[in-house]
């Protein structure tokens, strides 16, 4: 039986692998573009890209291995019954109580991993994410600058761009700067042929002196522009005026333990609800494999992942409405987990029931 065990979670971690890694790729690709396009408008250094996609990894895992681990299961033990290597097996003693079994014992190794990602490593994660946040909106505009590119920083309402920049950010080559005057009305325009960082040792603050440029002042459509040619002209370099920066999926579990504010209770009982879908869409998942050869090895892929939206679309209105005090805490998501709990020890034991109490009907019946 050891070797029956080893072979079934070998069959379906190999499917659980492949799909969790196509499915972070997707959805890390997703989140990956969205901060590349933060920093090409200027909001975050592209330096620190690959820093924040590490550090969100853990969050990644923790939603996509139990979607892993139940198309995992469904596809291989579909294949199995397509190729009747389950006719096989039953037929050497393994009944269904016992495949059931073996499949939820493999899934422990899932629900810690998982468990471990959502109390623990992904809040810690987040945090990391939250620092790096803070530091970036307290970034100078020189901390932000890409050389070739237009960009509105989100320290002020001002557009920059330099055809080169060194690698130490302390010299500009091609310098354009546009922006709003102080009454909100007029605009200055300031191109310079190169530039370069100073700072000031007294204060600590920077400043960016330009060389060989002209300044212009005025409102567009109109043409009382101010034109002023300079050899050198300095500019203060703006710094964020905010660096707080606070997400929720950086507190750690033990703060929300300690809070009464609904939305951390909320947000605790889906940490503590991830882990616990891993053995309840094992139960679901080896009853929605059965696969019967003539239907095809993907009939039975449609019904399931709907089963699983509903569930996950259920946990996600639960922690809603828990969160917006509808729901009593003592009751949380609980219920949703009851609900496909029992579905899925209906969908086990459920036809065996009403079998056997067909069958005493009968006997009955017939006395």
């Amino acid at each position: 039986m050891s070797i029956i065990f080893r072979y079934l979670i070998r069959q379906v971690m190999v499917s659980m692998v492949a799909v969790s890694g196509i499915l972070l790729l997707v959805f890390m690709s997703g989140r990956f573009i969205k901060y590349l396009a933060g920093a090409a408008e200027g909001k975050i250094a592209p330096g620190v890209l690959f820093e924040i996609m590490a550090y969100r990894f853990p969050g990644f895992l923790e939603l996509i291995l139990p979607l892993g681990l139940f198309i995992g299961i469904l596809l291989a033990y579909g294949r199995m019954y397509m190729e009747s290597e389950m006719t096989v097996l039953y037929a050497c003693g393994v009944s269904d109580r016992q495949l059931l079994a073996k499949t939820l014992i493999g899934s422990l190794f899932v629900m810690l991993t998982v468990g471990s990602m959502s109390l623990v490593v992904s809040p810690w994660g987040m945090k990391q994410v939250e620092k790096i946040f803070a530091e970036q909106a307290k970034a100078t505009e020189f901390d932000l600058l890409a050389p070739g590119r237009f960009q509105k920083l989100s320290s002020g309402g001002r557009v920059t761009y330099t055809e080169a920049l060194s690698d130490d950010k302390r010299r500009l080559k091609g310098v354009f700067i546009a922006e709003y005057g102080q009454d909100g009305t007029g605009v200055s325009v300031i191109t310079a042929d190169s530039g370069s960082q100073l700072i000031d040792e007294a204060t600590g603050s920077r400043f960016l002196i330009l060389e060989n440029g002209a300044r212009f002042d005025g409102s567009p459509g109109k043409l009382d522009y101010q034109i002023t040619g300079f050899e050198a002209y300095g500019l203060k370099i703006r710094s964020g005026s905010s660096g707080d920066v606070e997400l929720d999926e950086g507190v750690t579990t033990g703060q929300l333990m300690r809070s009464d504010d609904p939305r951390d209770r909320a947000l605790l009982h889906w940490r503590f609800s991830l882990p616990l879908i891993v053995p309840i869409v094992a139960l679901l998942a080896v009853r929605l494999s059965r696969v019967n050869p003539r239907q095809g090895r993907f009939f039975h892929l449609l019904p399931a992942m709907l089963v699983y939206v509903a569930y996950l679309g259920l946990l996600i209105v639960g922690r809603d409405a828990m969160a917006e005090g509808k729901v009593p805490e003592w009751l949380g998501m609980l219920w949703v987990h009851a609900i496909f709990l029992a579905l899925g020890l209906w969908l086990h034991f459920g036809p065996a029931w009403l079998h056997k109490r067909k069958v005493k009907r009968g006997g009955a019946t017939s006395a």
